[in-house]
């Protein structure tokens, strides 16, 4: 079994506990121990980097020491907090930035998302895969700050990345081709700015239904609740699911049902009858 220390942040916590329900469920399901770490705290994201640079460092920073004492991995399932804790990572390793804490750069961050992404994961999901999502195309959609930018993030395949197409592979779904995987959704802008993140929105969805997939597919809790709201509000198809709630279906038997962690899979498809028609058709 693979023992990860496990940051769930302030969102998964609150508005998106659903997120690390789904999150906890999947680590489980392929052999994944989750060790929270004690005594976190909120990391600055998203407003701390805008309004006092010292403050943004210091809040992750102080998280990331607590998550160097145990020598493990840290696994970060929210975007937001992935990127200031890579920010705040380049900044002590590159930049030699003094901290009040003792975290010296050499805690192993890891999204979420590409934790599952790695080679001997996906083979493990196919391994337990017992309904595979055949027939049910999918629009992966990584978001700006899951691969960028790629001097902070790691990532080569910034511009078209595949990893989550890979995952989505493996489940037995269908990736479809098409060109918004890394657009901006918004993000925070949607409490001062509805016009735009509608604008922005409303485009991914539109394209996604332009590419002929059944759903977008995303890791990022502000893009899920800001596709989800536009579907719910708009009425604009096709809606989103995160990755992780894909796993579930294809890994349980009829008589298990297809929740994980009591997120039941089937109603995030219930977006048009065809798709719901679908789905069912093939679990």
């Amino acid at each position: 079994m693979k023992e990860i220390s496990y940051y769930p942040g302030c969102s998964l916590h609150g508005t998106a506990r659903e997120y690390d329900d789904s999150i906890r469920g999947v680590s489980k399901l392929l052999d994944i121990q989750l060790h929270e770490l004690e005594d976190w705290t909120c990391c600055g994201a998203s407003s701390a980097h805008c309004t006092d640079e010292e403050l943004a460092i210091e809040l992750a920073a102080r998280n990331l020491a607590i998550a160097q004492k145990s020598n493990r991995e840290l696994l970060v399932p929210c975007v937001a907090c992935y990127s200031r804790f890579k920010a705040v990572e380049k900044e002590v390793k590159e930049h030699s930035k003094k901290i009040h804490f003792p975290y010296k750069g050499n805690v192993p961050i890891r999204y979420a998302l590409d934790l599952f992404c790695d080679e001997p994961i996906l083979e493990e999901v196919k391994k337990k895969r017992v309904r595979p999502l055949s027939g049910l195309k999918v629009a992966c959609y990584y978001g700006c700050l899951t691969v960028r930018p790629p001097k902070v993030t790691g990532i080569r395949e910034y511009e078209n990345p595949q990893h989550m197409d890979r995952l989505m592979k493996c489940l037995g779904a269908d990736p479809v081709p098409w060109s918004y995987k890394t657009d901006c959704c918004g993000a925070s802008l949607v409490m001062t700015r509805t016009d735009i993140v509608r604008k922005l929105n409303d485009r991914l969805l539109s394209m996604a239904k332009e590419a002929e997939a059944d759903c977008l597919v995303t890791g990022c809790p502000m893009c899920h609740a800001n596709l989800d709201t536009r579907y719910r509000i708009d009425g604009i198809s096709p809606g989103a699911s995160r990755y992780q709630e894909m796993v579930s279906p294809a890994h349980h038997r009829p008589d298990q049902g297809i929740e994980c962690q009591g997120i039941n899979v089937n109603f995030k498809f219930q977006i048009t009858d065809r798709r719901l028609k679908n789905l069912k058709s093939k679990i």
